[in-house]
């Protein structure tokens, strides 16, 4: 038989059920259970591997999901994150096969790390594969006017520094394909700091101290130099952030919105349930990221 306990707690929600008077049952619904994701190239989709750049320390390519059928595609690429030091192509690979199934064209590069060359390889980096991404269009189905750009994490400020430093040529680095531009239309920012030296100004993150060689103490001119938010102004990308409730806050991230409103280019903020950090490599949360990119590349691209 029921404890006395229970007994009470029953008859005291009978009571409130028959009176009218509704009673939530789990005013505190737990968090959904994270769901790991491993690659699985979607049917329909050739996954091509293309050698961007090679360096004797690492050869910097693109994966990039191709759709089968005939036409031209506007394009999303995707910087891995790791904190600069660690290369995390496969985790993202599901968030991309499943927004190529969207209607894209979608690639992820494969950059040099903090432990095998310094900022701004990273960046320069970045900006080939998208110069690479435009030169092989016609083979990769892509419309090199519609390209854009998401990462997390590492990747998130890479992505940020990337489409913040649109049409600042001394930025691009001497990588190949000279003859094609690095700009692109539209940026989406997870999980990542956007002012390196007011996150970085009174504390060493070893993270940073590798890419740099240095602390924000010793260069904060270089720090400040790769934030994103230095170089928001007229004619940058549309952006967007995503970030998950359960996450660490992302300097400089409230601030660089602010700058854009006054500018007038579009931007929001969307913080997922419960999301830990990095959210979009597991489900519900990947999932949520996918439909948030698509309704705004749609929009952009």
């Amino acid at each position: 038989m029921p404890p006395l306990s229970c007994l009470l707690r029953r008859s005291f929600a009978l009571w409130f059920l028959l009176s009218g008077i509704l009673v939530a049952a789990d005013p505190a619904a737990p968090a959904p259970k994270w769901k790991k994701l491993t690659p699985q190239t979607p049917a329909g989709f050739t996954l091509k591997t293309i050698l961007v750049e090679a360096h004797p320390e690492h050869n910097v390519e693109l994966y990039v999901y191709v759709p089968d059928a005939a036409g031209s595609w506007p394009c999303i690429l995707d910087i891995h994150g790791g904190g600069w030091q660690a290369r995390q192509i496969e985790v993202d690979k599901p968030m991309m096969e499943r927004l190529a199934q969207r209607g894209y064209v979608t690639a992820l590069v494969s950059y040099r790390l903090s432990t095998e060359a310094p900022y701004p390889a990273a960046l320069h980096d970045c900006k080939a594969a998208i110069r690479c991404l435009k030169a092989h269009a016609a083979e990769l189905k892509l419309d090199p006017a519609r390209i854009g750009i998401m990462g997390g994490s590492a990747g998130g400020h890479l992505s940020g520094l990337t489409a913040m430093t649109t049409g600042k040529k001394e930025f691009d680095g001497p990588g190949p394909f000279p003859e094609q531009s690095t700009d692109i239309k539209a940026c989406i920012v997870m999980a990542a700091t956007q002012d390196l030296v007011a996150a970085n100004k009174d504390k060493t993150n070893d993270n940073a101290r590798l890419f740099f060689g240095a602390t924000c103490q010793e260069k904060p001119d270089l720090f400040a130099q790769a934030s994103p938010i230095t170089h928001i102004r007229p004619g940058v990308p549309p952006t967007i952030y995503i970030e998950g409730e359960k996450d660490t806050l992302k300097v400089g991230r409230a601030e660089a919105m602010e700058k854009f409103k006054a500018l007038n280019i579009d931007t929001a903020l969307y913080t997922l349930k419960y999301a830990p950090h990095p959210f979009w490599m597991s489900d519900p949360w990947c999932a949520e990221v996918v439909e948030i990119a698509d309704v705004f590349f749609r929009k952009h691209l």
